[in-house]
């Protein structure tokens, strides 16, 4: 099965780029939704994060806080650490398995923290989505009602534009604040994954 893993910063439009793979037929294995099934209720990586962090991780209903988690993890590097060591593993055991039980030519896996975590080894090929700093920060802010400080010392936290851009194989950008070339460029490089995919048998 060729991999082609989908990265790119905090607003920069990974979610609309794999819809537009998902409606070309191109299975998308989402690293994001598999941590928050992990993390429901009755879930062992939940009763973890609640060993590790205190039972204020919980809200009332016994879900998980994540507004309570993300305060913590942003503002103590090794609290991050702490909570990758628990969800990291079982989040890529997941996508692997995910993707043994495929049977298309190529799948998208979409991993937002692809090179921060250091799984780019899992992937046969990489896909950056990008656009500038300033539009990251201002579709944040309109879709999470963030303030600026707090969108950037989540970018601060994710690894350059300048070092995904030197890492990428393939790259989308998507500036335009309309969303405009997005589907052409996505059917271009899905016409090429499945050239690839065919030449590796």
């Amino acid at each position: 099965m060729f991999k082609v893993g989908l990265s790119g910063g905090i607003g920069c439009g990974k979610t609309t780029v794999s819809k537009l793979f998902t409606e070309l037929n191109v299975p998308v294995v989402d690293a994001d939704d598999i941590a928050h099934k992990l993390v429901k209720p009755g879930q062992p990586a939940l009763l973890d994060i609640a060993k590790a962090f205190g039972n204020k991780v919980f809200n009332p209903d016994g879900s998980l806080s994540r507004q309570y988690l993300r305060e913590i993890v942003f503002s103590d590097l090794q609290q991050k650490q702490k909570l990758e060591a628990i969800l990291h593993p079982l989040v890529f055991a997941s996508i692997q398995e995910k993707v043994n039980k495929l049977a298309t030519p190529y799948c998208i896996v979409s991993i937002p923290l692809l090179f921060e975590t250091h799984m780019s080894h899992l992937v046969d090929r990489i896909l950056v989505i990008d656009c500038p700093v300033k539009i990251q920060i201002e579709r944040v802010k309109r879709r999470d009602g963030l303030a600026d400080a707090r969108i950037q010392s989540i970018i601060n936290s994710q690894v350059s534009r300048e070092f995904r851009m030197a890492h990428a194989d393939d790259v989308i950008d998507n500036s335009n604040t309309d969303g405009s070339g997005l589907a052409e460029n996505v059917k271009k490089l899905h016409n090429l994954y499945l050239s690839i995919s065919a030449s590796l048998g």
